[in-house]
């Protein structure tokens, strides 16, 4: 795999990505996770595909993610939103191209549809995850959680099995992220494109309800449709069996568009 990029937004914002530069072909684009980076199986397996097929191909960092540069305690949903836009401009340019979203990226890529709907071809989401800021954590969190959160404007949410050290996760989780949330709400707006989109989970997610896929397609009132629940899958996906269940359903769609 070839080294990794640096885009520059701005004068102080450096975003790292993987590409497959393409002038004028269809490019797939991965949209990686809540406290997600760019070194794991899933952008690999994806980069791998598009080479294999001669698609462009482009996989981002958000700010404060992975080695792109901010705090990630200052980000949020819009600026990680407007990260991946930017981005697209200034690599993907005017080309065709597949969102992949995984987790908070499939919330990240329907942010998308408002500026590149001629260009947007296909979805799939991966353990999708829109609003899940307010619906599986703030509402779930205790009273005494969301109070340290209001009154100190942060608090460190631990997550995971508390038994294994290596299955432990620390989210730092801020009150400007939160109301932040609230202001990306994507579960009311249809979305009337003619494209395919479709929804994988697992099985066995615990951070994300089945439901939270079926409630991506119901917003898109013309595509064609398929939500694939993968028995025994758990969050990520990303095993060998199921990202080869996620390339044959893009080798699919790539078929239907051309």
């Amino acid at each position: 795999m070839k080294k990794f990029k640096y885009l520059k937004i701005s004068k102080t914002k450096k975003l790292r990505y993987i590409d497959n530069f393409s002038k004028k072909n269809l490019y797939i684009i991965f949209l990686p996770g809540f406290m997600s980076d760019i070194e794991g199986e899933k952008p690999k397996a994806f980069k791998r595909y598009a080479v294999k097929n001669k698609l462009g191909f482009l996989a981002i960092e958000y700010s404060g993610h992975g080695k792109s540069s901010g705090e990630f305690t200052r980000g949020n949903i819009s600026e990680w939103s407007n990260d991946v836009t930017s981005s697209i401009k200034k690599i993907v340019k005017k080309n065709w191209f597949i969102l992949i979203g995984s987790s908070m990226g499939a919330w990240i890529s329907l942010n998308q549809f408002k500026y590149f709907k001629n260009q947007i071809k296909g979805f799939v989401g991966i353990g999708s995850a829109p609003e899940f800021l307010e619906k599986l954590m703030w509402k779930k969190f205790p009273k005494k959680i969301r109070q340290e959160i209001i009154s100190k404007g942060i608090s460190i949410i631990k997550h995971g099995d508390p038994n294994n050290k290596k299955k432990q996760y620390e989210y730092p989780i801020t009150y400007q992220l939160i109301k932040d949330g609230r202001k990306n709400k994507v579960l009311s707006k249809k979305i009337n494109l003619r494209i395919n989109v479709t929804m994988f989970h697992g099985q066995k997610d615990e951070a994300v309800p089945v439901s939270f896929s079926r409630k991506v397609l119901a917003l898109f009132t013309k595509a064609k449709k398929r939500i694939v629940v993968i028995k025994n899958g758990d969050h990520s996906l990303s095993n060998k069996k199921s990202l080869k269940r996620i390339n044959s359903e893009l080798d699919r769609i790539v078929k239907n568009i051309f």
